[in-house]
């Protein structure tokens, strides 16, 4: 294969270690060893998409669709390792292959006819050009690799708003009021849009997402996200 022998001998200074474990990754291995990637906490939200505990988490704050996630998150466990990766340290291709892995477990229930388009919750430009990439988007892209639906930026985040982190479920829902809009003043004509983001806790920012797209045509949103938490 063109360009193997340079591969090699950049595995060779520069070896690829699984995010998880820390091991060597052998050629066909991305990101994870087989053995870390079998072991992912993978939720089975998306078996129950209508009704599940995410769905009832929201249910009251929005018209809910469904909602989904690949990894259920714990403190200290595998996910939010995955996550802190991800957001702090540099490492795009984490979300691209969790996408492109979640997208092929929704291809085999046939989740390609639902939606139109996929997504992503932006980042404010201030925080796009601190981390270098919006991690949504990245994990929105690994979705469409195996899905054949393709991504849009259709919102913007006009507000740099602080961080969520320690905040209550109310005031995490005043925080993002008013925070997001459509990049082009557009009707979307009734699309079937999946919205994706990192992590759903409380769902606010999502709720704030959607609410928009909403409101300016969509039929239904769809939410996807990398991880769901607790409260």
């Amino acid at each position: 294969m063109r360009f193997t022998w340079l591969n090699d001998f950049l595995d060779l200074i520069f070896p690829r270690c699984c995010e998880v474990c820390g091991t060597a990754l052998h050629d066909q291995e991305i990101c994870f060893c087989l053995v870390c990637e079998g072991q992912l906490p993978k939720a089975s939200f998306h078996l129950r998409a209508m009704d599940n505990e995410l769905t009832v988490k929201l249910q009251g704050l929005m018209l809910v669709n469904r909602v989904i996630s690949f990894l259920r998150f714990t403190k200290k466990g595998v996910s939010q390792k995955l996550l802190h990766k991800l957001k702090y340290q540099h490492k795009p291709e984490i979300a691209v292959h969790l996408g492109t892995l979640y997208g092929l477990e929704l291809s085999k229930m046939n989740y390609v006819s639902e939606w139109d388009v996929i997504v992503p919750v932006p980042l404010h430009p201030l925080k796009l050009k601190r981390r270098g990439y919006n991690q949504s988007e990245k994990f929105a892209l690994g979705l469409s690799n195996s899905l054949g639906i393709k991504v849009q930026d259709l919102l913007i985040r006009k507000v740099f708003t602080e961080t969520q982190t320690k905040k209550s479920r109310l005031q995490r829902l005043e925080n993002v009021e008013e925070v997001f809009d459509l990049k082009i003043n557009q009707n979307l004509n009734g699309a079937k849009i999946l919205l994706v983001d990192d992590v759903i806790t409380t769902g606010a920012t999502l709720i704030a997402c959607a609410q928009v797209l909403l409101a300016n045509g969509a039929k239904h949103v769809d939410l996807a996200t990398i991880a769901a938490g607790g409260k």
